[in-house]
């Protein structure tokens, strides 16, 4: 039975990792795979899912306006397809989410969506809300504070090194703009 999986964390935990591994697993036995990531991400090259431990596969890439079912269901017609993974999920849209759903339930694929749950003021990505409330299977992908705490939340680092309070949703950046904490560090670190 297909079903939508969203694993989330915070910045720094492995997340695409996990998902090339677990895409090669299936490719390894000769299934048919679908790679989709953020077009506004391109910190590995435009259409590109990597991780920092230097691994990276070619992906079809969505914007905020994509029908993902469309997507997906494009794919399941030019071959075996099976199952689609999603990096950045964060970047989803609720209706993209929902067209993730549909995917599952009418075309009997998988999803796997790989992304964070809250951004560097501890709110709601609005792609991880709606995995939240819809996914069928939702696991942590956990990493560490400094402290030695699991760290649940980010923070954001200006070009000084102070910790940005305001500011866009949606920056892109990786090790060098974004530290994951502890609630308790972050805390502190806001000024909360």
């Amino acid at each position: 039975m297909a079903k939508l999986h969203f694993n989330y964390s915070t910045m720094n935990a492995g997340k695409s990792t996990l998902l090339l591994q677990a895409a090669h697993n299936y490719v390894e036995r000769g299934m048919g795979v679908q790679l989709l990531t953020a077009r506004l991400d391109t910190r590995a090259g435009e259409g590109r899912i990597a991780s920092r431990i230097g691994i990276g596969q070619p992906a079809q890439t969505y914007g905020p306006q994509d029908d993902l079912f469309a997507m997906i269901s494009a794919r399941q017609n030019r071959s075996d397809l099976a199952c689609a993974f999603v990096d950045e999920a964060q970047f989803l849209t609720e209706p993209q989410v929902w067209q993730l759903a549909r995917a599952v339930d009418d075309l009997g694929v998988p999803v796997m969506a790989y992304g964070l749950r809250t951004d560097f003021r501890g709110q709601l990505f609005p792609g991880s809300a709606a995995l939240l409330a819809l996914a069928d299977e939702m696991r942590e992908v956990r990493t560490i504070c400094h402290c030695g705490r699991k760290a649940t939340m980010v923070v954001r680092r200006l070009p000084d090194g102070s910790v940005a309070r305001t500011g866009d949703q949606v920056e892109i950046g990786g090790n060098d703009r974004y530290v994951p904490l502890c609630r308790r560090h972050w805390r502190d670190a806001m000024g909360a």
